[in-house]
């Protein structure tokens, strides 16, 4: 069994069944770049103070770097008794560079280590999540124009409602994930603060310079408190909360996908490379890929549950509590990149079926608000003009007949003011591009909408 770094404190060696319980280096290795780049950084700083040679400096940097182009290549060999990747980076140094290399760890801990590795990972993996839902975005915008004239049912309470565009629900949904990458450049910036020299919890005796670390590893910010700097991971938190918002908003997107492929909706059609058939019946084509997005949604919120669950007890500073962070944050990070990928690839290749979804947008009485309004507009008070509609539905129901099936002489049964320009309204064309509010479904407002998205304006 290998030596521990704390080996002068214990008279017996670690039970084998304790190096693999607390182990960790099978799923920290991944932060093997940043654990290297925040020790190279260091190194640099101390040399910089005097504390170890230029010397010294360029002996640990050079081993570093080798380590890391060792682990880049995948010959680097990880043993269970290092215990985390900071250890294993540690013991392969001063194997290839001796006691020198044991000055590595001066004027730090492994809890401010951990920290750090950690921002790192998360300030490069954020930025590439923000362009994959840049390029996601994008593509909604893109479909939104291509489908710019084609109008659907609009629901509420899954219920047919309004006629509405397509591209305006193609646009709902590149708003919610511009409030998605919002929250995530809004996070980006509590991720970005240099935890290096809070050493175990109380700082450093040594003559450490922080600002120069920063500088190095490009940190705006510092930590200002060194017990907090090693005891939270609100910023892990944070992100995976993002991220389940993210796809919280595919799997609601993947849902309604799910219910327009139906052959009773038969609203859409996902193409064959992103669908699955059934071992059993040859006529089925199942949309597998979203109906997986949908489920990964429950995995994501799993893993924000337990990050929450892992800090919401833990008594001041660092407990090794914290190091079932890395596991939860890993998955999320895995899963919410896969999922925006391939949710990408999906909808580039969705077929509309536009006749269809215009003609159950003229069913349901979807243009019963419409005719509500044009009493409105000739004075009569909405709740006076809401009884009336619905009085007409009703008798529409007992008739088997829909509004625009009506003639002038049964409208005014219900009330004398109706005119030929009714049956105006009861068009869903008219229906749709009368709304002209601003954020509204009509044309104009929806090719507006993209006209401000191409032009930068939020």
């Amino acid at each position: 069994m290998k030596k521990k770094p704390w080996d002068g404190r214990f008279r017996e060696p670690t039970d084998e069944q304790v190096e693999v319980f607390t182990a960790s280096v099978h799923f920290d290795k991944r932060l093997a770049p940043y654990d290297i780049e925040g020790s190279i950084a260091h190194t640099k700083m101390l040399a910089r103070q005097r504390i170890v040679s230029k010397k010294e400096e360029k002996t640990i940097v050079a081993g570093l770097r080798d380590i890391f182009r060792e682990i880049e290549r995948g010959n680097f060999t990880f043993h269970l008794s290092d215990e985390d990747i900071h250890m294993a980076i540690e013991r392969a140094l001063i194997e290839r560079v001796g006691e020198v290399g044991g000055k590595l760890h001066t004027g730090r801990s492994r809890n401010d280590q951990v920290s750090l590795d950690a921002r790192l990972y998360l300030r490069d993996e954020i930025q590439r999540i923000l362009d994959l839902v840049a390029a996601l975005k994008s593509s909604l915008v893109e479909l939104a124009k291509r489908e710019s004239r084609t109008i659907m049912p609009g629901y509420t309470h899954l219920q047919k409602a309004q006629p509405v565009l397509l591209s305006h629900y193609l646009l709902a949904y590149w708003e919610m994930l511009d409030r998605d990458e919002a929250r995530l450049r809004d996070g980006l910036k509590r991720v970005n603060v240099m935890p290096l020299g809070a050493a175990a919890l109380a700082g450093s005796v040594l003559p450490l310079d922080r600002e120069y670390t920063a500088r190095l590893l490009k940190f705006p910010e510092i930590s200002r408190n060194s017990m907090d700097a090693v005891s939270d991971r609100d910023f892990v938190a944070e992100f995976v909360f993002v991220a389940s918002l993210i796809m919280m908003h595919l799997s609601r997107f993947c849902e309604d996908l799910i219910i327009w492929s139906t052959e009773e909706f038969s609203f859409v059609e996902i193409s064959d490379a992103f669908t699955t058939g059934s071992s059993i019946m040859p006529q089925k084509k199942n949309p597998d890929v979203a109906e997986l997005i949908r489920g990964k949604t429950g995995r994501v919120y799993g893993n924000m549950i337990t990050l929450l669950t892992l800090l919401k007890g833990l008594p001041m500073t660092y407990n090794r509590d914290l190091q079932e962070d890395k596991e939860p944050l890993f998955d999320t990070m895995d899963t919410v990149t896969g999922c925006l990928e391939i949710f990408a690839g999906m909808i580039k290749h969705l077929r509309f079926n536009r006749a269809r979804m215009q003609e159950e947008a003229a069913r349901g009485f979807s243009t019963a608000t419409d005719v509500a309004d044009y009493l409105v507009i000739r004075g009569v008070p909405f709740r006076e003009s809401h009884g009336i509609v619905g009085r007409l539905v009703a008798y529409c129901t007992g008739e088997n007949k829909g509004l625009s099936d009506l003639t002038i002489k049964e409208f005014r049964r219900f009330y004398k003011g109706f005119d030929e320009d009714v049956y105006e309204c009861l068009q869903v064309e008219n229906a749709v591009n009368a709304r002209r509010t601003l954020g509204g479904t009509a044309e104009k407002m929806v090719l507006k909408r993209i006209e401000e998205i191409e032009g930068g304006k939020r």
